[in-house]
């Protein structure tokens, strides 16, 4: 007889729909997912260690801190890279090496983007990233310790990235203007039209290379916004996300596919 692997927590078998759940549960979800805690650990440990050799004098302050400060002007550049030229490229689907990578991370969210449990980035390629995009940096400005000071700072940032991104799908109306605008964007960005608003709590670069847009009212609606250009036509050629994905052809629209579940489940659809 199959064991299957423990549950913890909010993390049983359980769906768990952002638009049905208030800041409450998704602190309590959050706190709980395992990528979390890894985050969480990794910076302890990090920041832990570079701060006591700062203190105990084995490294100069001053290089430490300035790996802290690089790192955290660095970390929305490399994230709007990411999201803009990976996460939304037509490349990945093409190889059975890279299509289930990008369901995990990217399709399966906008296609479903109330969904926790695809809203958050995957460990094993989340992680990676942070440590190439911070542990150069820091190693350049303070050796080792810099470096370990470099990667707390960015798994730190990871971990305000994925908290807010995460408050922009909770069904309420932020009471903060700042974060009110951003979900208002970042909306956009998965219903509307998603070739622009790719950063999540910084939309600087959006600003600076022209992929910023208010609403509606400045861009078309866009076909691709659900399924990011995978559909069954694409599927005929290049099939590997088909394959991964239950029920195909499937249909991405999270509105449509809401209210066909309601219906089916009235008494007059049954």
């Amino acid at each position: 007889m199959a064991v299957s692997a423990p549950k913890i927590g909010f993390w049983s078998d359980r769906e768990y729909h952002l638009d049905r759940m208030n800041l409450a549960d998704l602190s309590a979800a959050y706190f709980q997912y395992y990528a979390i805690a890894a985050y969480i650990v990794i910076a302890l440990i990090s920041g832990g260690v570079a701060l006591t050799a700062v203190l105990q004098g084995a490294v100069s302050v001053v290089p430490v801190l300035a790996a802290v400060v690089a790192t955290f002007f660095i970390y929305p550049v490399v994230w709007y890279v990411l999201h803009r030229y990976i996460l939304h490229s037509r490349w990945m689907w093409k190889s059975p090496l890279t299509a289930g990578t990008w369901k995990r991370i990217h399709y399966d969210h906008h296609s479903d983007p109330n969904n926790l449990k695809v809203l958050f980035g995957a460990l094993y390629t989340t992680l990676p990233t942070v440590a190439l995009a911070t542990v150069p940096v820091g190693y350049a400005l303070a050796g080792w310790i810099g470096a370990l000071a470099a990667l707390c700072t960015g798994v730190i940032q990871t971990c305000v990235y994925e908290y807010f991104h995460c408050i922009q799908h909770l069904g309420y109306l932020p009471k903060w203007d700042w974060v009110r605008n951003m979900k208002k964007f970042h909306m956009a960005h998965h219903f509307h039209n998603e070739t622009g608003n790719f950063g999540i709590t910084n939309l600087w670069w959006d600003k600076v290379l022209g992929t910023f847009y208010e609403g509606a009212k400045d861009r078309p609606k866009s076909p691709t916004v659900f399924n990011l250009g995978y559909d069954e036509e694409v599927a005929k050629t290049y099939p590997y996300v088909a394959r991964l994905t239950p029920n195909w052809p499937y249909n991405t629209n999270p509105v449509h596919r809401k209210r066909e579940q309601a219906a089916a489940n009235s008494p007059s659809g049954s």
